[in-house]
């Protein structure tokens, strides 16, 4: 059967869930991102924590992809992944990140733009070790970014690393670990109607934090 193309310049929805206004704004950016993660979690949206994660070469060459947030907090937004990927040998030569959070269910999005730093060994262990068994194998299966002749070489690699540590603790490869984004902007996207939407953006300054509201 053909499948009828949507008509793209059609497609749109009003958004009138809610506002967001300076008054009922939180003073600092991570105490505001916990609350609108509440809502998030409160409202079952699957993988809440989901970002889009986007670097940049050293020439400037971008590219994006979805992680997993794994903590957040005044110092900042912690993920994990291999640092010989491409988005490890792009922070590796240009530490400058972008991360966005999707919240489409509840037309809302947060923007954060800052710069990213590997985290301890000591705190890599302890989230490596909180990992399913079957992820701690997936991390030393996979040589991630890197091109792999078929499926069977992936799955006949993590059979191997299945049995040599079939008893016992799986080490933390020394090729993957975590990043903590330090902020330096936030941005609280809410959807309104006519596309007027609300836009508070935090900046770090010497002083804290500034709060200013962008035309949507």
């Amino acid at each position: 059967m053909e499948r009828k193309t949507p008509d793209l310049a059609g497609l749109r929805k009003s958004y009138e869930t809610g506002d967001l206004d300076e008054s009922g704004a939180c003073p600092d950016p991570h105490t505001q991102f916990a609350a609108w993660f509440a809502d998030v979690a409160a409202a079952n949206l699957p993988e809440p924590n989901a970002m889009v994660l986007t670097t940049a070469s050293i020439g400037g060459v971008p590219s994006a992809r979805t992680v997993l947030l794994k903590g957040h907090g005044p110092d900042g937004f912690r993920f994990f992944t291999n640092y010989t990927s491409r988005k490890g040998r792009e922070l590796a030569a240009n530490p400058q990140v972008c991360l966005l959070f999707p919240w489409h269910a509840l037309h809302r999005q947060v923007i954060v733009t800052g710069r990213a730093a590997r985290i301890p060994d000591e705190e890599n262990a302890a989230y490596f070790r909180s990992r399913p068994y079957g992820s701690q194998l997936g991390a030393w299966a996979s040589r991630q970014s890197s091109v792999i002749a078929s499926r069977e070489v992936l799955e006949a690699r993590y059979a191997e690393l299945a049995q040599r540590w079939a008893e016992g603790e799986v080490p933390v490869p020394d090729f993957w670990g975590g990043y903590l984004v330090s902020p330096e902007t936030v941005e609280f996207w809410q959807g309104r109607a006519n596309r007027l939407h609300d836009r508070l953006r935090y900046l770090r300054t010497e002083d804290g934090w500034q709060l200013d509201r962008l035309s949507p």
